[in-house]
């Protein structure tokens, strides 16, 4: 299990516990002063401006310098705002003890596009958007002059599965996130292109998500080959065998999101637990 699991689940999924959604945990002078930062344009540009300077200055570093700050920066994130990448089945599960979904506008895309994407996802155990929504729109109220009640879509969570299974379709993986850990506010859909947290992660070797609780394992019988699969892996874990006409899966790179499954008609892969694979057991 991830170390938040171990941390702040008890020894079990840590994004399945209630009590990480807890309302209470918003009165946190901490925690309201990061939700501040997040709705406040131009100090969260000036964050992801400093963010992308100081990737391009660590790709110059040498690698062990490069790599005690990439700790460094990891550590500070867990404390702060960190992920993990959720399949679709464990996102039904929070669904069922959460109360409300507000659709609300992605961070990274409205940085990175410079336009508005509803591909993040506000949950809370209060009805109608909870308490996260109230100070975030007294937040926008502060910086704008004024609430868009648009910008606050209320979903059922038949239609916020529905939504989900759509981003599946757009190589998009599902993740949870900590608004200054151990409380969760925020299921995104991220992938590597638009968004800064994957781009992080993945690209730049600076790890602020945690991989699923799972991996992917193809079945060779089952697989016919289409490598429909491939095209929706952010992760690079899929490989074509050439001789054999089946798609491979590298467990060492595989985050576990399940994505891949959306895109297979054959219905040759499954999720397994992380804990279970030689390989992969101890790769977060």
């Amino acid at each position: 299990m991830c170390q938040f699991c171990l941390k702040h689940g008890e020894g079990e999924k840590w994004y399945l516990q209630a009590k990480n959604y807890s309302e209470d945990l918003l009165s946190d002078l901490r925690r309201l002063k990061f939700l501040e930062m997040f709705a406040d344009p131009q100090a969260r540009e000036r964050e992801f401006r400093k963010a992308n300077d100081g990737f391009g200055r660590l790709k110059k570093m040498p690698w062990l310098i490069r790599t005690l700050f990439s700790r460094i920066i990891t550590n500070k994130m867990k404390k702060m705002h960190f992920g993990q990448v959720v399949p679709l089945e464990d996102i039904e599960r929070i669904f069922e003890f959460t109360n409300s979904i507000v659709r609300v506008s992605c961070v990274c895309r409205e940085s990175t596009l410079g336009k508005e994407k509803r591909y993040c996802y506000g949950v809370s155990l209060g009805p109608n958007g909870g308490k996260l929504k109230e100070i975030f729109q007294a937040l926008e109220e502060k910086f704008t002059g004024g609430v868009d009640d648009a910008r606050f879509e209320m979903l059922t969570k038949e239609e916020a599965l529905a939504a989900l299974r759509a981003h599946e379709l757009e190589g998009l993986c599902h993740t949870v996130w900590t608004f200054q850990t151990p409380f969760i506010g925020g299921i995104c859909n991220c992938d590597r292109t638009d968004c800064f947290a994957m781009r992080s992660t993945v690209t730049h070797d600076v790890p602020v998500m945690f991989r699923a609780e799972y991996i992917a394992a193809i079945d060779p019988e089952a697989c016919n080959g289409c490598r429909q699969c491939m095209r929706l892996c952010q992760f690079g874990a899929l490989s074509y065998s050439a001789s054999d006409k089946k798609v491979i899966v590298d467990q060492t790179f595989c985050y576990g999101c399940g994505i891949c499954r959306s895109a297979c008609n054959a219905k040759a892969i499954r999720l397994l637990d992380r804990a279970d694979s030689p390989v992969a057991a101890n790769v977060w």
